[in-house]
């Protein structure tokens, strides 16, 4: 018997908007057909090789903290930093705030994620 991880699912106000978001974030382009209530994202070229991440439209808006979250690496991080800004994230806590290993942020619907140097 097997079992594998088909999907990481994001609860979203608008799941168009928000998988915009990651897609640009991540250099990945969104699924076609993506609505305000549903989108997804592959992976990799080869969806084979990952999960995909999946929006789905919620009547309600977040009210604590996501229980889980993506931490991205990045080499150059205070370049990827600017340009996850420039993309609608916001920046909740710096290098120095983080022991100088990572930044944490809020995705445009407010989930946390982190960059981490590397």
């Amino acid at each position: 018997m097997s079992i594998s991880v088909l999907a990481i699912s994001f609860d979203a106000h608008n799941a168009a908007e928000l998988a915009q978001f990651w897609a640009d974030a991540l250099h990945h382009t969104v699924n076609d057909g993506a609505t305000e209530d549903f989108a997804s994202i592959a992976a990799d070229t080869d969806s084979r090789l990952g999960p995909v991440l999946m929006f789905h439209k919620v009547p309600e808006g977040k009210t604590v903290k996501n229980r889980v979250h993506f931490d991205l690496k990045a080499a150059e991080v205070l370049t990827e930093a600017g340009r996850l800004t420039s993309l609608g994230a916001k920046q909740i806590r710096s290098l120095a705030a983080n022991d100088n290993r990572w930044i944490s942020f809020l995705d445009p619907e407010g989930n946390e994620f982190d960059l981490v140097a590397g």
